[in-house]
């Protein structure tokens, strides 16, 4: 069998889209939809009918994907050792998604260790959205993605960032806040928070859960207009210990323990399972990995790299 109908079987099966198959392997969707038709007719089975959810596999093309998947593999593991990846002659184009967060702590660190690695690699960066992210992955619209939230999905893979926890700020000279505030003090100022849409919701979680409310003022898409927000106003916010560090650098924010008890969390790498199969997307893992461990050393809560 033609080794380009395996692969597109492989990849419809696991995106469950022709668009989506289209688009990881660099074709129109017309040489899908042929390449589908190719292997309906060569296996006399229909092994993908459309549903609401999109392309479901028929129970014949259910049995063939670990083989032809695990096949995949070998095959491009194979190819791998006789071409390796070069990222010093790379021109490849990676996509990152990253919250604001990101961009501010990791981003500066990742594009100098991708640069130095591979000068003519071009790196594009979309906004995090924890609620789209997984099928932005498995669609191959996104490469990797650093995310605080779990994302459930077996076909993600996840390494570990760092530990981080919870914090809160306020402006210096606050009229009330002085040290660290108990909780009614604490409860009794208003608060800006970010979106829940940055995987940042940890905190409102714990407060919902012992049925505490807090008075929210305002509400913002992204964690780089609080620093502006809190200097200018008497205002808190609850914020990871790095960020919140890093906005009190100029003196303006002090940053003090929370009044009530929130686990510590870790930030995760999320790249997609098919992903493994390419030299140069585990070398951009690897790269994202490294570069992110070394931006948030000695700001975590733990100290780890």
């Amino acid at each position: 069998m033609d080794l380009n109908l395996v692969r597109t079987f492989v990849m419809l099966y696991e995106c469950r889209s022709v668009t989506a198959t289209a688009r990881r392997l660099h074709v129109t969707q017309p040489t899908v939809s042929y390449g589908l038709a190719r292997l309906r007719e060569r296996l006399a089975d229909e092994l993908f009918v459309r549903a609401q959810d999109g392309m479901r596999p028929t129970e014949a093309a259910t049995r063939l994907y670990p083989a032809l998947s695990a096949s995949l593999v070998a095959i491009d593991e194979a190819f791998d050792q006789v071409r390796r990846f070069d990222p010093a002659r790379s021109t490849r184009r990676f996509t990152i998604a990253l919250s604001d967060l990101g961009e501010l702590t990791l981003l500066p660190e990742i594009l100098a260790r991708a640069q130095s690695a591979a000068p003519g690699v071009e790196i594009a960066v979309v906004a995090l959205d924890v609620d789209c992210v997984g099928q932005d992955l498995a669609r191959g619209d996104v490469d990797a993605a650093i995310c605080s939230r779990i994302l459930s999905r077996r076909d993600l893979h996840r390494k570990r960032v760092l530990s981080e926890r919870y914090v809160a700020v306020a402006r210096r000279d606050h009229p009330r806040i002085g040290g660290a505030p108990n909780l009614p003090t604490f409860l009794g100022e208003g608060h800006v928070v970010v979106d829940a849409g940055s995987g940042h919701g940890l905190a409102e979680e714990v407060l919902r859960e012992q049925s505490i409310r807090r008075k929210i003022c305002l509400v913002v898409p992204r964690f780089s207009s609080i620093p502006e927000i809190i200097g200018r106003s008497e205002l808190l916010a609850i914020l990871p210990l790095q960020i919140a560090a890093r906005f009190a650098r100029d003196g303006r924010l002090v940053v003090f323990e929370l009044p009530f008890a929130v686990p510590s969390f870790d930030v995760g790498l999320y790249t997609h399972a098919s992903s493994e199969r390419s030299a140069a997307h585990r070398w951009f893992r690897d790269t994202v990995l490294s570069a992110a461990r070394t931006a948030t050393h000695g700001v975590t809560a733990t100290g780890e790299s």
